[in-house]
């Protein structure tokens, strides 16, 4: 059973791959809609972040995650390097957590 739904899934990914490459020259999207897709991709990237910061198992996921998202988001702001952007991010949930902070 597990084989056959992965089988399934495999397949329907394709297929909706595979449509958007035959359908391009076909489909014409308005002025309107082609310049809403950018800004519907960076809505749905910032809905994903703010999810995967703020919650956990359903629940809000405690001060100190978000406190570190914070943090990292203010140096990747500045335009450090990706790896201190990291690594001062975990540090600092890290850090609360130790001090006691959930």
């Amino acid at each position: 059973m597990l084989i056959a739904a992965i089988l399934a899934l495999a397949v329907g990914t394709y297929t909706i791959r595979l449509s958007g490459v035959l359908l391009r020259d076909r489909v014409q999207l308005s002025d309107s809609v082609q310049r809403l897709l950018p800004m519907a991709a960076a809505a749905l990237l910032t809905a994903l972040a703010a999810t995967a910061a703020l919650m956990e198992a359903g629940a809000f996921a405690g001060f100190a995650r978000p406190a570190g998202v914070l943090v990292g988001a203010l140096l990747a702001w500045r335009k450090m390097p990706f790896v201190v952007v990291v690594v001062a991010a975990a540090a600092t949930a890290a850090l609360l957590r130790l001090a006691g902070v959930q």
